[in-house]
C-alpha cells in the first residue's frame, strides 16, 4: 500500500473518532455498514433513573436536569453521588442538610432510592418512618446530626448492615446502646453522642469496632473489661455521663488508642499502669472525676502526647513531669488536685500549674497558687513590704495628732478652771 492512502485512511478514522456518539452508532448502525459495531455510550452522559428523579423531587430536592452531574449538584442543602449504571444510574449516597419545614420522608420515594449506602441528615428535624426493607439491607452509613424527631433504639437497631453509625444532638430513646449495637455486626465507626441516653454500656462488643463515641449521654455503672478486648479501637470517648468505679486494669491492651476521653464522670481509683503500653496516645482527657493516688511518671514518656487533662480530681504527691515534657504539650490542664505539688527546684514558679510547689517533706506549701508570686519578684515582694510598713506608720499618723490635740484642750480647760478659782480666792 502507497504511503498516501495509509495517510489518507489515517485522515478518515480519525475524523471518525471526533463524530458524537449519537452521530457514530448511527453510522454503524446503517444498512450500509457491512457489520454493525455497537459502541456503548459513556457513562458519564447516563441520566438518572426516571423513579429515582421522582422520588428526589417529592422530597422537595432540587434535581436539575441531572442531579448526578456536578454542575447541578453545587446545591448548598444536598449532596447527590450516583453510580455510573447504564442504561440509568442511580443515586448511591444522599446528604440533605437544613431541611425546610415542608420535607417529609415519603415511604414510597424511598422504596425508589433503595440504592442508597449511605444517608445523611444534618439540621432536619423532620419526622422519620419505617425505612423500606431493601433500603436496610442496602445502607452502610448512616448519619443523624440534630434531625429525624424521636428517634428510639428499636429503629436504629434495624439498620443491622452499617459499618457507620453517627448519630448527634437527638435524643434517643433506650434502655441502652447495647439494644441499638448488638446486632450490627460490620460496625467499624459508632458515635451517638448527647442523645439523652441512658443504661450501662454494652458488655458484649463486635470486634471490627475502632471508633466509639458515646459522650454526652446519662450512661452510668462501670467501663466493661470487655470494651478493652477491642484492639483496632483508635478513639475512645465516654467523657461527660454518670460512669463510676475504677479503669479497668487490662486498658493498656488497647495498644492502638490514640486519642481516650473519660472525662466528666464519677470514675475513681488510680490510673492504671497499663496505660504505659498505649506508646501512640496523643489525647488523654482524665478531668473532672475523683480519681487518686500519684500521677505515673510514664505519662511523661508518651512522646506522642499532645493533650493531656487531669484537673479536678484528688491527686496527691510530688508532680513528676520535667520542663521538656510541659514545654511539648499543646493542652496541659493540672490544676484542683489540692494534695498535689510540683518541684521548685526543677519547675519555675513561672510555670502557671494550678498547684502549689512542694516544700521539703513533698507536701504543698502555702500560700495557695492563686497567691502565688514569682521567684524573680523577690525585690517587688521586698518593695511591697517596705510600702506595707510606710502605710502602716501612716495609719498610726493621725492617731497621734488627734491624740495630741485632746492632750491640748484639756490643758487648755485645765487653765480656765485654775484661772476661775484664782479670781475668786483673790475676792
Amino acid at each position: 500500500m502507497a504511503a498516501s492512502d495509509l495517510s489518507f485512511l489515517l485522515t478518515i478514522f480519525t475524523r471518525f473518532l471526533t463524530l458524537s456518539p449519537f452521530t457514530t452508532s448511527k453510522l454503524l448502525s446503517s444498512p450500509s455498514s457491512p457489520s454493525p459495531i455497537s459502541i456503548p455510550t459513556p457513562h458519564s452522559s447516563s441520566l438518572l433513573d426516571p423513579k429515582q428523579l421522582k422520588a428526589l423531587q417529592s422530597l422537595n430536592i432540587p434535581t436539575g436536569k441531572d442531579p448526578c452531574t456536578p454542575l447541578h449538584n453545587n446545591s448548598p442543602t444536598t449532596t447527590i453521588t450516583c453510580d455510573s449504571s447504564t442504561p440509568f444510574r442511580h443515586v448511591i449516597s444522599l446528604s440533605l442538610t437544613n431541611c425546610s419545614d415542608d420535607v417529609a420522608l415519603s415511604l414510597t420515594a424511598l422504596k425508589s432510592l433503595s440504592t442508597l449506602n449511605t444517608l445523611r441528615f444534618f439540621n432536619c428535624p423532620i419526622k422519620p418512618i419505617h425505612f423500606p426493607s431493601q433500603l436496610t439491607s442496602n445502607l452502610k452509613s448512616f448519619t443523624c446530626i440534630n434531625s429525624l424527631k424521636k428517634l428510639t433504639g428499636v429503629w436504629l437497631s434495624r439498620l443491622q448492615n452499617l459499618t457507620d453509625l453517627a448519630v448527634s444532638h437527638v435524643s434517643v430513646t433506650a434502655s441502652g446502646p447495647s439494644i441499638i449495637l448488638n446486632g450490627m455486626k460490620n460496625l467499624r465507626t459508632v458515635s451517638i453522642s448527647n442523645a439523652n441516653l441512658t443504661g450501662h454500656l454494652p458488655k458484649h462488643w463486635h470486634g471490627n469496632v475502632s471508633y466509639v463515641d458515646l459522650s454526652g449521654n446519662k450512661l452510668k455503672g462501670k467501663i466493661p473489661s470487655s470494651l478493652t478486648e477491642l484492639e483496632n479501637l483508635v478513639y475512645l470517648n465516654l467523657s461527660s455521663n454518670e460512669l463510676n468505679g475504677s479503669i479497668p486494669e487490662s486498658f493498656g491492651d488497647l495498644s492502638s488508642l490514640q486519642n481516650v476521653s473519660l472525662g466528666s464522670n464519677s470514675l475513681s481509683g488510680s490510673i492504671p499502669d497499663s496505660f504505659a503500653a498505649i506508646s501512640g496516645l496523643v489525647h488523654l482527657d482524665l478531668g473532672s472525676n475523683q480519681l487518686n493516688g500519684s500521677v505515673p511518671k510514664f505519662i511523661s514518656d508518651m512522646r506522642k502526647l499532645k493533650y493531656l487533662n487531669l484537673e479536678k480530681n484528688n491527686f496527691h504527691g510530688v508532680l513528676t513531669f520535667n520542663a521538656s515534657f510541659i514545654k511539648k504539650l499543646v493542652v496541659l490542664k493540672i490544676g484542683e488536685n489540692l494534695n498535689l505539688c510540683y518541684n521548685h527546684s526543677t519547675l519555675s514558679k513561672k510555670v502557671k500549674l494550678g498547684i502549689s510547689p512542694c516544700d521539703k517533706h513533698g507536701l504543698p506549701m502555702s500560700p495557695s497558687p492563686s497567691k502565688e508570686i514569682n521567684s524573680d519578684d523577690s525585690n517587688d515582694s521586698e518593695d511591697y513590704a517596705d510600702d506595707e510598713s510606710e502605710q502602716k506608720q501612716h495609719s498610726h499618723g493621725p492617731s497621734k495628732v488627734v491624740l495630741g490635740i485632746a492632750i491640748a484642750l484639756s490643758l487648755i480647760v485645765f487653765l480656765i478652771i485654775f484661772l476661775i478659782l484664782l479670781a475668786k480666792c483673790c475676792k
